[in-house]
């Protein structure tokens, strides 16, 4: 009987060690896909920051345009000032849209990892036995 125990113990810390090492390698993998998912959401802020900086630019040239306007009317007194103002306001109106696009698409909720959380409550589940 002793003999039948021993094999039957080695089998059994066989699979314990397998099961250790499986698990080491699906945090691993978990791991890496966490990395994964947080490189994308950082890539898509950068692109927000980029319209946010874009944004910007043109707020500052609405105001160069809106200073000119103000030059004009000094200087003429009618008509160009108006189409000054209109285009001013214009690219002020287009850099306000872009600042506000990008600071909507860089909010933290879209910086959480949903695929990787998803993924955790699986293997979660599936070690927990329950089926997927």
């Amino acid at each position: 009987m002793d003999g039948g125990s021993a094999p039957r113990g080695s089998g059994i810390g066989d699979l314990l060690g397998q099961l250790g090492s499986d698990l080491a390698g699906l945090m691993r993998k978990e791991s890496e896909l966490i990395r994964a998912e947080l490189s994308e959401k950082v890539s898509r802020a950068a692109k927000a920051i980029g319209d946010i900086a874009a944004g910007g630019l043109l707020l500052v040239a609405a105001l160069l345009v809106l200073l000119q306007a103000l030059v004009l009317a000094l200087s003429k007194l009618m008509d160009p000032i108006w189409a000054s103002l209109l285009v001013g306001l214009g690219v002020a109106a287009v850099g306000y849209l872009l600042v506000r696009a990008g600071m909507k698409a860089i909010s933290l909720d879209g910086l959480k990892p949903d695929r990787t959380a998803r993924q955790l409550r699986k293997d979660a589940g599936l070690i927990k036995g329950e089926r997927p």
